[in-house]
C-alpha cells in the first residue's frame, strides 16, 4: 500500500515552500533596488539632498511669515518664495566656497609633493631606517596629479548637483500646497491621511533639530580648528577650517578624519614632531569636547539612535553612494527609525535601530508640536 501523506504534513510542506519563495523574493528585491541605488545615484542623491532641504522650509517659512512689514503681516506665498529664495542663495554661496577652498588645497597640495612623503614617512623612524625607507619609497610612486585631476573632476560635479537640488526643491514648493489633499485621496481616509501627515511632521521635526544641532556643533567646531592653525600660522588655516565644519557632518568618521588632515598638513609644513603631536591633541580635544559631550546634551532624547546603528547605516551608504552617502545617513535613518516606529510589523526594527530600545510611541507621536525650528510657537493651525 503506497503511503499517502497526511494533510498536516502536507501543509507544512506548503509552508516551507512559502517561506522559501517569499525569502527568494526578498533577496531578489533587495538586489534590484541596491542596483537601482548604485546605478542611478546621482539622481537619488540630489532627491534626497533636496527633500531634507525642503523639509527645513516649513519652519522657515512661518518664521518669515510671522515677520511685519510696518502694520502687514508677509503672507505665506511670499514668505515660500523668499525662502526658496534664501535655499537656492545658499547653496550656490556653499558650493562657491567649497570649490573655492577646494581649488586653494589643490594649489597648496601640488607645492608639497616634494617634501610631504618625506614628511610623512619621518612619522614612521621609530620602525627603523629599512621600514621607513620602504615608506618613502611607496609614497614617492603614487601619482598625485592623478588622484588631483580626479579630485577636481568630483568637484566639478558638485555645481552640477546644486543645480538639480535647486531644480528638485523648487518643483517639492510647486508640489506643497496639494501635499495634504494627495494624502487624503491616497488613502481615501482622512484619518490614516491624518495619521501619516503625522509621521512625516516627525520626521520633518526631528531631522530638522539634528541639523540645526550639527550645523551649530560643526561651525563652532571648524571655528576652534582655524583659530588653531592660525595660531601656528598654518598656510591653509581657512580650508582647514571649512574643510573640518563639513567633515563633522559624518558622524564618527568625519571628525578623526579633520583631526588626522590638520596634524598631516601641520606636519608637512612644520616638520617638528613635538608641534604636530602638540596641534594633534588640541585638535583632538576640540573635537572631543564639541562631538561626544556637547553634541549629545543638545541632541538629548530628539533623536535617540544607536550608535552601532548610525555605525551600520554610514558603513552601507557610505558603500552604495560613497561620500555624499555618509553624509545622508544619519537622515535616513532617523525616517527609517521613525516610520519602523508606527508600523507594527516592523517595530523590532525600530527597537532595534533605537539607542535605549524605546522608539517613537504612538501617545508621542499625537503629541503637537508646538515650537518650530527657532524655537517660536507655533499657532494651532501651523502645528498639523
Amino acid at each position: 500500500m503506497l503511503y499517502e501523506p497526511s494533510p498536516a504534513t502536507a501543509a507544512d510542506k506548503r509552508s516551507d515552500t512559502n517561506r522559501l519563495q517569499t525569502g527568494a523574493l526578498v533577496i531578489i528585491a533587495f538586489a534590484v533596488v541596491l542596483f537601482l541605488l548604485v546605478q542611478a545615484r546621482f539622481i537619488l542623491i540630489s532627491l534626497a539632498t533636496a527633500i531634507i532641504l525642503f523639509s527645513l522650509t516649513s519652519d522657515v517659512i512661518s518664521f518669515i511669515a510671522r515677520q511685519r512689514v510696518g502694520p502687514f503681516r508677509i503672507p505665506n506665498a511670499l514668505a515660500s518664495v523668499a525662502a526658496m529664495l534664501l535655499i537656492a542663495l545658499a547653496l550656490i554661496t556653499l558650493t562657491s566656497i567649497l570649490l573655492a577652498q577646494v581649488n586653494t588645497v589643490l594649489v597648496t597640495t601640488l607645492s608639497y609633493t616634494e617634501r610631504a612623503p618625506s614628511a610623512v614617512a619621518s612619522l614612521f623612524s621609530f620602525l627603523g631606517e629599512d621600514s621607513q625607507r620602504a615608506i618613502l619609497n611607496a609614497l614617492q610612486s603614487i601619482e598625485v596629479s592623478g588622484y588631483l585631476r580626479s579630485a577636481a573632476s568630483q568637484a566639478s560635479g558638485l555645481t552640477q548637483a546644486t543645480v538639480l537640488v535647486i531644480l528638485f526643491v523648487g518643483f517639492l514648493f510647486a508640489e506643497r500646497i496639494w501635499f495634504q489633499t494627495k494624502l487624503n485621496n491616497f488613502f481615501g481616509d482622512a484619518d490614516q491621511a491624518e495619521r501619516v501627515g503625522r509621521i512625516i511632521q516627525s520626521i520633518i521635526h526631528r531631522v530638522n533639530y539634528y541639523l540645526l544641532v550639527k550645523t551649530l556643533i560643526s561651525a563652532i567646531t571648524g571655528a576652534m580648528i582655524y583659530v588653531l592653525a592660525k595660531a601656528f600660522q598654518l598656510e591653509l588655516a581657512t580650508s582647514i577650517g571649512i574643510i573640518t565644519f563639513v567633515l563633522n557632518f559624518i558622524p564618527n568618521i568625519g571628525s578623526i578624519v579633520a583631526t588626522a588632515l590638520i596634524a598631516l598638513v601641520a606636519h608637512v609644513q612644520i616638520g617638528d614632531p613635538t608641534t604636530t603631536l602638540a596641534i594633534f591633541a588640541i585638535a583632538g580635544v576640540i573635537q572631543f569636547i564639541n562631538g561626544s559631550v556637547i553634541d549629545p546634551m543638545l541632541m538629548g532624547r530628539a533623536l535617540r539612535l544607536s550608535s552601532f546603528g548610525i555605525i551600520l547605516s554610514l558603513a552601507f551608504w557610505g558603500a552604495v553612494w560613497g561620500v555624499p552617502g555618509m553624509f545622508l545617513s544619519v537622515p535616513i535613518m532617523v525616517m527609517l527609525l521613525v516610520v519602523c516606529s508606527h508600523v507594527p510589523n516592523l517595530r523590532p526594527f525600530a527597537i532595534l535601530l533605537s539607542r535605549e530600545g524605546l522608539p517613537e510611541s504612538e501617545k508621542m507621536l499625537n503629541q503637537p508640536i508646538d515650537r518650530d525650528l527657532f524655537g517660536q510657537e507655533l499657532r494651532p493651525d501651523q502645528s498639523e
